[in-house]
């Protein structure tokens, strides 16, 4: 067994789409970002190479480099499942946290599930994704950025 933790957090702009868990949630904000801004998806995917010592993000897709420009996270997070399962693991159970003012993502969390699950292969089961507030506190609850915090568990494959 194999645990990784990530966070990542995004300013919010406008005139950008709120891109969170693969699901373009309606809002008048998005994130400000090289890829497409998804801090859901950085996180998760950032939490897998941390549970298998592969380094960071910036590491494996750097915002340097053009070619990730507005790219979609899910391609992100599909390129690190491939390296999970090279190392011969896969996922046991994953949570996800994410925080922003508003708006509300109540009605989002179960598409994100999904997404969430589909891409790493494992049964919806296994993925959790809360959502909260920081309660008019610090940049995130001035409504000016959003974070996502992801903690896995990964297992050898069978």
């Amino acid at each position: 067994m194999r645990i990784g933790f990530a966070s990542d957090i995004h300013r919010l702009v406008g005139g950008r789409k709120l891109m969170l868990g693969g699901v373009d949630v309606p809002h008048w904000q998005g994130e400000l970002a090289h890829s497409d801004g998804d801090v859901v998806y950085h996180a998760l995917a950032e939490s897998i190479l941390g549970a298998l010592a592969l380094g960071d993000l910036g590491k494996h897709f750097p915002d340097s480099d053009p070619k990730y420009k507005d790219i979609n996270s899910a391609y992100i997070v599909s390129e690190v499942v491939k390296m999970m399962d090279e190392k011969g693991y896969e996922v046991n159970n994953v949570d996800i946290s994410i925080t922003i003012e508003e708006p509300k993502l109540k009605g989002y969390i179960s598409q994100m599930r999904n997404n969430i699950a589909k891409l790493l292969n494992t049964d919806v089961d296994n993925v959790s994704v809360k959502a909260g507030t920081n309660e008019n506190l610090d940049d995130i609850g001035m409504r000016l950025a959003v974070k996502a915090e992801s903690i896995i568990l990964l297992k050898e494959k069978e």
